[in-house]
């Protein structure tokens, strides 16, 4: 029984963060984990630092 408590926990949350991203999509956004991803007039390319820089006017970064 835990067993499928835990199998339906997982499909619910792999579930709403699909969704999540479709919606995003769907809105125009080119890259989720940027703050200013619908403002860039280019494309967001992350690093791996974890850092999104946008090739636009983005004065949002993270740090």
């Amino acid at each position: 029984m835990e067993n499928l408590i835990v199998f339906f926990v997982l499909i619910a949350i792999v579930g709403g963060a699909s969704f999540y991203i479709y919606k995003k999509k769907k809105a125009g956004v080119r890259c989720i984990g940027c703050p200013c991803s619908k403002s860039c007039s280019g494309s967001c390319s992350g690093s791996g630092s974890g850092a999104c820089s946008c090739s636009g006017s983005c004065s949002k970064k993270f740090h």
